[in-house]
């Protein structure tokens, strides 16, 4: 008998349909010892698969009558990895036994691990597959229990989360109900900002407070330098409780790629807050960009719609930094690898910081610099130009006198530097309706001479700030960007002198006695 049922395989953050084929028989020998032929292109961990069936198959009862096995993971030239298709191998290997009912996977989704014992064990990816079975029409999607919450986030299928072997046999076989998963989407939504940082914990800095509402506004990437305990990574940190919540659209987004990567909560089964990754600056280029002969998404692609945070920015590897070129401007990474181009997203924020030299202390007023002129030049030579071009902002953390560190916390907090950003977006997103454009950090073109224009005395100014900082034509943009934004944080009005002039002062790199 040969029996069939679908499941899914994931390849970047893209899913496509496998349909598990198995065709049992019996020999007429009955001593005939047990022939399994896997094919379809298979890694080890689906080729090892057999092992853990036979044993999950034993322990819940269930033993395979026929002696001849052939399974076929199709399209057969679509290479599949990973151990989720333990589940439906299972399940069409009883169904061409004759042992649960052939019409029972029809319109059936799974998948899931198979523990030596039954267990059905979570898996990555399980968002993706229940839109996926979403968009096959499937009546019906079988997961591991781990991963019910997740997949049931997706809506518009029905999700049964199953603990064991024998459970998924018995409510295939009508013999035990199982009531579906559901999520409350907009119950989760409310978690938004619970237990984010707040910035009225820092003490001083209105500067830096004043530089990441302006970033928060527009999505503009931000470069911040200064000296050690100046507070950099405290205010970096408390930026996504600053951001927009999350669309639900984004929301799914986010969730898909933190899903396939493997470091979803089992427990939250939607992101509903913007992400915020902070990698050590020994990461390799595949883990910032993403990687393996299948690639997954790397730190980049998990900050998607939110904060990519790099402390310690010199420190980083100049080929990883370099990673980041592309992905700046066109908001996602592409791999090529033999067996095709993968495309994850990547439209993020980012934020670094940095010391002005190795010992972290020049220019100090309280510290004495102990490098030389040679040591700070080669420091700041492992950022690029190209790099910094990229970067919207830079801005100086200055240290705190002991007025500010002995008084009281009083400084503007998080919910009234949100509702700024909140207002300023709310303006750009009546701008840019059915443009394309989602923020005003990726403007571009013709739109950017239309919301940006300039009255004589505008460019004048701009025209000296160019010519005094010797500014490159990306950095010119970013700078009317800037002002652009700054000029919606007041109501969104034409672009001044002093927009320019405040969105210049954030350009400190690019002067030339830096």
């Amino acid at each position: 008998m040969q029996a069939c049922i679908w499941s899914v395989a994931i390849y970047g953050v893209e899913t496509r349909t496998v349909d598990v084929e198995v065709s049992a028989s019996r020999s007429k020998e009955d001593d005939k010892p047990l022939s399994w032929v896997l094919v379809g292109l298979p890694d080890a961990a689906i080729r090892e698969s057999r092992e853990r069936i036979w044993s999950a198959l034993s322990a819940s009862g269930l033993f395979i009558r026929s002696n001849k096995v052939t399974v076929n993971l199709a399209p057969a030239d679509l290479r599949k990895s990973g151990t989720m298709f333990d589940l439906p191998i299972a399940l069409a290997m009883l169904a061409a036994d004759q042992q649960i009912p052939m019409e029972s996977l029809r319109g059936i989704v799974a998948i899931g691990e198979l523990g030596l014992n039954g267990e059905v064990r979570g898996v990555r990816g399980a968002l993706p597959v229940a839109m996926h079975a979403r968009k096959l029409g499937a009546r019906c999607l079988l997961v591991p229990a781990a991963n019910a919450v997740e997949a049931a986030a997706a809506e518009g299928v029905e999700v049964i989360g199953i603990r064991h072997l024998k459970e998924a046999t018995m409510f295939l076989s009508g013999q035990l109900p199982l009531v579906p998963t559901k999520v409350d989407v907009a119950a989760m939504f409310q978690r938004t900002f619970e237990e984010v940082p707040d910035y009225v914990d820092v003490k001083g800095q209105e500067a830096a407070k004043r530089a990441l509402t302006i970033a928060a506004a527009g999505n503009h990437n931000l470069l911040m330098f200064g000296s050690p305990g100046t507070g950099k990574s405290m205010l970096a940190k408390r930026l996504p409780g600053i951001m927009p919540p999350l669309t639900l659209e984004e929301a799914l987004e986010v969730t898909k790629i933190h899903s396939i990567a493997g470091v979803l909560d089992s427990q939250s089964g939607l992101v509903v807050r913007r992400p915020f990754r902070s990698p050590h600056h020994t990461i390799s280029d595949a883990g910032l960009a993403g990687g393996q002969s299948i690639p997954r998404p790397g730190e980049i692609s998990l900050a998607h719609c939110g904060v990519l945070f790099l402390d310690e920015l010199p420190e980083f590897r100049r080929n990883v930094l370099e990673v980041m070129r592309q992905p700046l401007e066109n908001g996602c990474v592409s791999i090529s690898r033999a067996t095709g181009t993968f495309l994850f997203p990547a439209r993020i924020m980012l934020v670094a910081a940095m010391n002005p030299c190795p010992c972290g202390y020049y220019g100090s007023r309280t510290h004495r610099c102990k490098c030389t002129t040679l040591q700070r030049a080669a420091y700041r030579s492992r950022l690029s130009g190209p790099l910094l071009d990229r970067i919207d902002m830079h801005v100086e953390v200055a240290s705190l006198g002991d007025d500010v560190l002995t008084a009281r916390r009083n400084g503007e907090s998080s919910a009234s530097m949100r509702d700024k950003v909140l207002a300023a977006r709310a303006i750009q997103a009546r701008r840019y309706q059915g443009t394309g454009v989602r923020d005003n950090a990726s403007l571009s073109g013709r739109l950017m001479d239309d919301v940006c224009p300039l009255s004589p005395e505008s460019l004048q100014t701009l025209r000296y700030v160019v010519n005094e900082l010797q500014l490159s034509a990306r950095a010119y943009d970013r700078i009317l960007r800037v002002a652009r934004t700054i000029a919606d944080l007041e109501g969104g009005g034409d672009i001044t002198p002093a927009h320019l002039s405040e969105a210049s002062s954030y350009r400190i790199l690019d002067r030339p006695d830096w």
